[in-house]
């Protein structure tokens, strides 16, 4: 049997096993009375469901850090490779976070990035739209080439 083979009945293997709990929505248990009547007890019990409600939206109040939503992916692959941030205001209070710092290194670039969107003030220290208040919902996106892809997260902010 080929390795390809073994692979394939290890996956079949995990996929019913997995199956198996999954579909049983109940379950039934018998037992026997030991009085001599030998009566039968039948009990149905529904499952729970393993993840109930493991998609819930985070309510907590006011606006934090969570709220903020850095994704950084890899643009075109000619010449310099091209990398894309895009930072998001999440926030569902309706909270404009304003004064947005990110940790970003040594923060260096082949093409220009408009420093109103994204600039580096210091080592470890960016900042994004300006310190402008970015809405609920609004997104800042900008494109920077460089040889490697920078570490971008959050350092801290103003929250209303």
């Amino acid at each position: 049997m080929s390795l390809l083979q073994m692979i394939f009945y290890l996956m079949i293997l995990i996929i019913i096993v997995c199956n198996i709990g999954s579909h049983s929505a109940s379950y039934s248990e018998s037992s026997n009375s030991t009085s001599g009547n030998n009566i039968q007890r039948t009990t149905t019990t529904k499952a729970e469901p393993i993840y109930p409600n493991h998609r819930k939206l985070l309510q907590h109040g006011r606006c934090t850090n969570r709220d903020l939503s850095i994704s950084q992916s890899k643009g075109s692959s000619r010449g310099i490779p091209q990398y894309i941030v895009e930072i998001v205001n999440t926030c569902v209070q309706g909270c404009a976070t304003s004064n947005i710092h990110l940790h970003c290194g040594w923060f260096a670039f082949a093409r220009m990035v408009n420093p109103k969107t994204f600039k580096r003030l210091a080592y470890d220290d960016c900042l994004v739209n300006g310190g402008r208040p970015l809405k609920t919902s609004q997104t800042i996106r900008f494109t920077y080439s460089n040889s490697f892809m920078y570490p971008i997260t959050f350092k801290f902010a103003d929250f209303c």
